[in-house]
């Protein structure tokens, strides 16, 4: 089964850290929903004969942002094109319906609304339940708020939440990283997922760390790699003592709460990528649309997807599969390597099985070990190849 992501890029304001495309012009919304329905009806993506549509992904930017009358649109358009059954309920069988929200955005009435949209599953950015950070983040929603989120999706009977924190912020020490994790326990959502803090170029935390001064404060200290390492080992501690699953480097699930959909590209499933910037997958070529709206838009209302694309293959499609395949607790399954892969992942991967970081699984899996997670980005680039 394949997913559909739809690339929702519009925010109110930008969090400094983010290095997704986005746009803060909200005034194009209505314009891009149209874009991404026709883009769906005009362009079909081939997918493998026999395959349907499993998951659907909503992700952005803030899809929050969105109007309740703009997702009825893609719903109604969704439905149509690729012909969904019965999405009303939970999990289970069903296809996965996944939003990004705010947690700001979630009223009683846009709560109701994904319900009755067929949306089954909410990824919140909760961050962080310091408002201090989130002010600093440039977040818009407070501590509290995550909390009044999840009651009022509970209300609408949303029985799958998701949310996001992020640790090493500047000066944050151990005792603050707990008190997250504890907050976010507290919630007792069905799946969490938990992020170092990144300083990727191009984002204005970029800029404060590259050209802030640091006698004013304006450049922030990340934490040492110590207490990171001190950070992640607490969370999956605390996690896995509270009965969640470390089923991928960043996620945590309840039993049967994985991420259906992102499991989906961790496993070489094809994908169908909607609206500007998203990428594309049908088990042998990769596509992705412009990183522009307005050429996205104006190319689709005239006709013309404007996207590049590339063969996976050889070399390159080991080199993707063992990148997402060995950040899950399963691993790279080795059967499915040509001869010549296989010989040089063992053999490259000798070393560090050795030393307790891989180890091969009764089902000819090759996967880290807990020690492994921790240096997972070393090992996993010493056995690409270049």
């Amino acid at each position: 089964m394949a997913g559909i992501y739809i690339h929702i890029p519009f925010c109110r304001s930008r969090c400094i850290y983010c290095g997704f495309y986005s746009t803060t012009n909200l005034e194009l919304r209505q314009r891009y929903v149209e874009a991404v329905c026709r883009e769906m009806k005009t362009y079909p993506f081939p997918l493998p004969e026999g395959m349907g549509i499993d998951t659907i992904y909503l992700g952005g930017g803030t899809p929050s942002q969105l109007t309740i009358p703009q997702l009825r649109q893609l719903f109604i358009n969704i439905n149509k094109v690729y012909s969904l059954p019965s999405i009303q309920g939970g999990v289970g069988g069903e296809p996965e319906i996944t939003i990004e929200v705010n947690p700001d955005d979630v009223t009683d009435e846009f709560a109701a609304a994904l319900q009755q949209f067929g949306i089954n599953r909410v990824s919140m950015g909760a961050q962080t339940f310091d408002d201090e950070r989130l002010r600093w983040l440039h977040r818009r929603h407070t501590s509290k708020q995550v909390g009044e989120a999840v009651r009022r999706l509970r209300e609408a009977g949303i029985r799958n939440i998701s949310i996001d924190l992020m640790y090493g912020f500047p000066d944050e020490t151990l005792s603050d990283w707990q008190h997250d994790i504890d907050a976010a326990l507290a919630l007792n959502v069905e799946h969490l997922s938990a992020y170092c803090l990144m300083i990727e170029e191009g984002t204005p935390l970029y800029q404060m760390m590259h050209n802030g001064d640091r006698h004013n404060g304006d450049c922030p200290q990340c934490v040492d790699e110590e207490t990171e390492r001190q950070m992640y080992e607490m969370l999956i501690d605390k996690l896995e003592a509270a009965g969640y699953e470390h089923y991928e480097i960043s996620n945590f699930a309840r039993p049967g709460y994985r991420s259906r959909h992102n499991s989906g590209y961790w496993n070489d499933t094809p994908y169908i990528g909607l609206g500007a910037a998203a990428h594309s997958y049908d088990g042998h070529t990769r596509s992705w649309n412009i990183a522009d709206i307005h050429q996205y838009i104006d190319g689709i209302e005239n006709g013309k997807r404007l996207f590049d694309s590339e063969v996976i293959e050889g070399n390159t499609r080991y080199n993707d599969r063992l990148t997402v395949a060995l950040r899950t607790r399963e691993g790279i399954d080795l059967s499915t390597l040509s001869d010549y892969h296989r010989d040089y992942a063992i053999k490259n991967a000798r070393r560090f099985i050795n030393d307790g970081l891989l180890h091969i699984t009764p089902a000819n899996h090759l996967a880290l070990t807990r020690r492994g997670l921790f240096v997972s980005d070393m090992i996993i680039s010493e056995l690409m190849l270049v």
